[in-house]
């Protein structure tokens, strides 16, 4: 397994916010969205290759019973699969956080989804750290493998499921919708509306009217804890 970093925190994000819990952050994605906030693991990535038996006694090691494999995209890695099967016998709960574009038969109580919207594309004007020629090269492939309906549906129906939409501007929203309606499995009760946030400020001005625009559609909001707390940093 090509691995970033292994790491016992707190859950920021989701149902499961405040949770503590052990990361398996692997590095490599097929996505680059814009507002990515582990580049160390998608536009740079970076880490160690490791068998998934030794990645195994790591996670045990924490006692943990929460496990979060995420990434980057943890499901570009086969022995996610092993691994995640393994964590299951020892009584782990197990998180995957995926965008949902790659499918295996992993081993999950929670499959983290977070759909990625038009929003995501890098080739945006916006102040990220990326070059522009390089954002330009991804920005097709992106938008063509950022949505798999056919994923989607297969996790949605075995798995139980959180769908995290980042959400950016009031006008993302909309598609948010959209989404919806692209995929009638999808429960609204299920949605997440997520700050996009790498900083305690960016988090404080997007959060109080995406907590309203969430109460208003029936969604709901999904804090950052570990930006809040600790800000955009690794191990946390």
């Amino acid at each position: 397994m090509f691995v970033s970093e292994i790491f016992h925190s707190i859950q920021g994000e989701g149902g499961l916010a405040g949770t503590p819990s052990v990361f398996v952050r692997t590095s490599g994605c097929n996505l680059r969205c814009w507002f990515c906030d582990t580049p160390y693991t998608s536009w740079n990535p970076e880490g160690w290759h490791e068998e998934w038996q030794s990645v195994l006694d790591k996670a045990l090691s924490f006692e943990c019973e929460h496990v979060v494999v995420t990434g980057g995209e943890p499901l570009l890695q086969p022995d996610v699969v092993p691994l995640t099967k393994a964590l299951s016998e020892a009584g782990r709960h197990i998180t995957i956080e995926t965008a949902g574009t790659v499918d295996r038969d992993v081993a999950a109580d929670l499959m983290s989804i977070s759909p990625k919207l038009e929003n995501s594309n890098p080739h945006r004007d916006r102040p990220v750290e990326q070059d522009a020629k390089l954002r330009r090269r991804w920005s097709d492939r992106h938008d063509r493998i950022r949505n798999r309906p056919d994923v989607i549906t297969r996790f949605i129906s075995d798995y139980g499921y959180q769908l995290k939409f980042v959400v950016d501007q009031p006008t993302d929203l909309d598609d948010v919708e959209h989404w919806l309606t692209q995929h009638p499995s999808a429960k609204r009760e299920h949605v997440y509306l997520m700050p996009q946030a790498r900083s305690e400020d960016e988090l404080a001005d997007r959060s109080d009217w995406l907590i309203e625009a969430a109460a208003v559609r029936g969604y709901q909001f999904s804090p950052r804890l570990h930006v809040e707390w600790w800000g955009n940093v690794r191990g946390r």
